[in-house]
Formats: structure tokens, sequence, C-alpha cells
């Protein structure tokens, strides 16, 4: 893949791809951790989903009066991304508007995403300035997807487990749109069992409550430790019976069952004043 960057710390390697600014490998001493992509499953890696998390109604998106073709997701993790910088050990790329962009999405945006290695953790941040003179609206997630088993815990039940022992409430997706039934939490005291009929109905989505920090993996073997920050919705996912987990950390999500198909409608849908800008980030720490 071209421009592929590379960055290395210690026993942690990490490429990053300038289409869609998407990680393409996450390793820790050799072993990868990061899916791989096999399009029997899912082609995705670990896109980063903006201006709009999840489809949009219709395959429209519509803001105020203005409507537009627009891909589920948003147009960010299929668009080019400059290189603005880079070291051995982080990299920064940039997507800016453009006519093509404008075409879908009539905005002046910044669109920076960061991917750093530092004491043995993955840092990833994304910062949105509005360039132009009328407000941003947008929305912004992350869909990294992760090997499940991790390497070393073949053959173990994998799990999640929310730092703040919680058990939120599950709401699902019906028809591209978000249910506002709020399902019993697969949650107990804080802890999850993953099992792959769990997805049969798409992803677990928890609005409310999942918290700033969660572990992945084996509950006594190899795990990766997140923390969030601006992040405040959670999802799970993956294709039934593959063998990948998505962690995705959201601000913004799907239109609501019953509302309308504008963006703002959206649960966590931002605007940005002119000038104004937000950050989004997540951390994952490997232990192996």
């Amino acid at each position: 893949m071209t421009d592929l960057v590379t960055l290395s710390d210690a026993d942690l390697t990490l490429s990053v791809a300038p289409l869609g600014a998407e990680m393409q490998s996450f390793a820790k001493g050799g072993k990868e951790l990061l899916w791989q992509g096999d399009p029997t499953w899912w082609s995705g890696r670990a896109p980063i989903l903006f201006p709009i998390v999840g489809p949009a109604p219709g395959g429209r998106l519509r803001i105020d009066a203005f409507e537009s073709e627009m891909a589920q997701h948003g147009f960010a993790r299929q668009s080019q991304f400059l290189l603005e910088e880079s070291s051995a050990t982080s990299c920064r790329h940039v997507l800016i508007d453009s006519e093509a962009t404008r075409a879908q999405y009539p905005f002046s945006f910044r669109l920076a995403v960061t991917h750093a290695l530092e004491g043995g953790t993955l840092k990833v941040s994304a910062d949105v300035i509005n360039t132009g003179d009328a407000p941003l609206p947008f929305c912004l997630g992350f869909h990294p997807a992760f090997a499940w088993p991790l390497p070393g815990a073949e053959g173990q039940p994998h799990g999640v487990t929310l730092a703040n022992k919680a058990e939120p409430a599950l709401a699902r997706i019906n028809a591209g749109r978000l249910g506002d039934a709020r399902l019993p939490s697969p949650f107990r005291g804080g802890k999850l069992t993953l099992a792959h009929e769990q997805f049969e109905a798409d992803a677990m989505i928890f609005p409310e409550g999942a918290g700033t920090a969660l572990s992945y993996g084996a509950e006594h073997g190899p795990r990766l430790d997140f923390t969030f920050e601006n992040l405040p919705f959670l999802a799970l996912w993956q294709k039934p019976g593959a063998p990948y987990l998505c962690v995705e950390p959201w601000h913004g999500m799907h239109a609501l069952q019953g509302a309308s198909a504008q963006l703002l409608e959206r649960p966590g849908a931002l605007s940005l004043a002119p000038g104004e800008g937000a950050s989004f980030g997540y951390t994952v720490t490997p232990h192996l």
C-alpha cells in the first residue's frame, strides 16, 4: 500500500494508510492485534467515522434544507488524507474540505487524525476544526477491530469489562435507525462474556453509562485496556462468527426511529461555531 506510515516504540509497531487515515496493523512483540480486513467477513480494519456515524436514512444526508447522497459512516473512511507530520513514534494525517466533500457536505472543515505509540500504549486522536463561516454540524466515531481471539488466548472465553462496573442498557438498530427501546443489559457487575450469537441482531449499542475505560480479552490472559476521551457512546460489533471484535467509541450515532433524518437530531451530534474545534480520542494498552 503506497505511503503507508510505520511507527515503532519498544515492542509495539503500528502502520497507518493515507486512505481514511486507517490503521493497517498494530502488533506487540510481533503478534498482530488488529483485524486484517479479510473481505470474506469485513474489509475494514479501523475506519474513522465522519461526518456521520451509521447510515443516512435512505442514503440521504439532510442538514436543514440541504440534501445529498451519503454513504454509511460518512466519507472520511474513503477519503485520501494528507500526511502532515510523522516521526518514529507518531504521525498526523489531515483531511480538509474539497469540491468533492462540499458536494456531499457543504461545509469547510479540517479533520486531523493522529496516531502515536508512547510508553506501551497506542494513542489515537481526532481533531475537528470549523474553518468556515457557518456552524459545522457533525458526528464522529472510531471503529477499530481487534482479533478475537487475541494471540495467546486461543480457546479461551473472551469478554469486555467496564472499569465503572456498570450495567448499561442495550439498544439495537432497526432498519438503519436506533430503536428507542432499552433492553436489559448484557453486563453483570461491569462484565460481559462475549458470544457470537450476541451479534445476530447487529451491533450492541450502549448509549448511556458505559464509562470512559474498559478491557477486552481473556479473563486470565491477554487483554487490551482502553480509555476514551469525549466519546460518550459505545458499540460492540462483529459479523456473527467472524474472528474480530470492533470496540467503537462514538460522539453521535444513528438517526432515531420516529425522528427526522436531520443530522443534528441524531443523539450526540455536535455543532461547532466558526473557528471552534473539538477533540476526541482513545488509547489501547496491550497486555500479552
